[in-house]
């Protein structure tokens, strides 16, 4: 496999689907209301700051510091911005993450809500665009379908479920 170029970017679409024993209103919540939506999203790190405004026009803005073991640290950055929210239905939102100030990766995100016989269906589904790899960027996709997933399952809990 070739490295990446400035100039190459790769691209990715994904669902991840939830099941949860709730209505679509109280999933719904658990993205609307800052304080339930901060104990699910979170970036890594220590000296992290949040900001969520959920309105269409709106978004979000979180910062924090990774330090890993060897004593490197990376800053950390995430922006959003709430494109379509029909309420207990659908979130439509753009999103662009940084380390070190540089671009890595955007995102267009739908969620769906679909009532069932048992609760709720979430489907997050992902346009996700690598702009700028990590080395050869062989985990990057994997690295973002991972993160959805493991945020994702924090949601029932954060809810009381």
């Amino acid at each position: 496999m070739t490295t990446p170029t400035l100039a190459d970017v790769q691209h990715d679409t994904f669902t991840v689907t939830l099941d949860v024993a709730a209505p679509p209103e109280r999933l719904y919540e658990g993205f609307a209301d800052p304080a339930v939506r901060h104990r699910w999203f979170w970036l890594p790190g220590g000296e992290a700051t949040y900001e969520h405004d959920f309105r269409v026009g709106g978004g979000e803005s979180a910062r924090s510091t990774f330090r890993a073991l060897d004593g490197t640290s990376e800053r950390l950055a995430y922006d959003s911005r709430f494109i379509d929210l029909v309420p207990a239905q659908r979130i439509v939102l753009t999103y662009e993450t940084h380390v070190n100030d540089v671009l890595r990766w955007t995102s267009l995100v739908t969620v769906v809500l679909d009532p069932t016989d048992d609760g709720t269906r979430l489907r997050w589904t992902e346009q996700v665009t690598f702009v700028t790899p990590t080395g050869s960027g062989e985990q990057d996709l994997p690295h973002v379908h991972g993160g959805a997933r493991l945020q994702l399952n924090g949601l029932p809990g954060a809810l009381g479920l």
